[in-house]
């Protein structure tokens, strides 16, 4: 069976150089920046209530449960910090997920297991998921590269576990790391994480076209 190597590299290696460019205020041409968001945007699959469903959410790499509180803290940290007339919040705010996810010192930390997102808006999506947890979520960069991840949907919301729900505040924070922040809307959204279960090459390469792929792959997962 092939490595997965080549999906982990696409999938999380570019969007970390990406983040780390952006701090550095290195150059990137607007067709590097877009192509970038391909691999944060993938196609969400579901089959319930609502029917076979297809929705794109945006996606993040989390860190490893061993270090999910201590993230958090530093994520909220950094956005109680937030003063609309600061116009250096949000480059901070990349410093700090730099710190704690996507710097090469931070590679360890990270949990290449799961994916997580935000429910925003409860409609297909959101009734087939709390039915059925079963799903695929499809990533395509054109003109070749696509890539497929199946697994199982967990669905984290306070409003209806009545507890304090970690990953629902951390990929909430996340998303406000870098853009204006709102803590008052965090339980609005609730949270999605994607238990990777299995992982085909997509691509339109003699070596893709549905090829499935070793998982887990252990070079980026220690």
């Amino acid at each position: 069976m092939k490595s997965s190597e080549a999906f982990f590299k696409w999938a999380f290696t570019t969007r970390a150089n990406t983040v780390i460019k952006i701090f550095n205020d290195e150059p990137m041409t607007p067709e590097k920046m877009f192509l970038s968001f391909c691999s944060h945007d993938p196609t969400f699959i579901s089959n319930g209530p609502a029917g076979l469903n297809g929705s794109i959410k945006g996606i993040g790499f989390m860190p490893k449960p061993e270090f999910l509180e201590e993230t958090l803290e530093a994520y909220i940290n950094h956005i109680k910090s937030y003063d609309p007339e600061d116009k250096g919040y949000s480059k901070r705010g990349l410093g700090v997920l730099i710190k704690y996810m996507y710097g090469p010192e931070a590679r360890d930390r990270v949990d290449f297991s799961c994916v997580g997102s935000l429910e925003m808006a409860k409609k297909h999506s959101w009734a087939n998921y709390q039915a059925n947890p079963e799903a695929t979520l499809m990533f395509y960069q054109p003109p070749m590269i696509s890539y497929e991840l199946r697994g199982k949907m967990e669905i984290y919301d306070e409003t209806i576990s009545g507890k304090r729900e970690l990953y629902q505040q951390f990929i909430n924070a996340q998303h406000d790391m870098y853009h204006t922040p709102d803590m008052s809307r965090w339980l609005k959204y609730a949270a999605y994480v994607f238990r990777i279960e299995e992982i085909y090459d997509n691509c339109a390469t003699r070596e893709g076209f549905g090829t499935q792929m070793e998982y887990p792959y252990e070079g980026l997962l220690k």
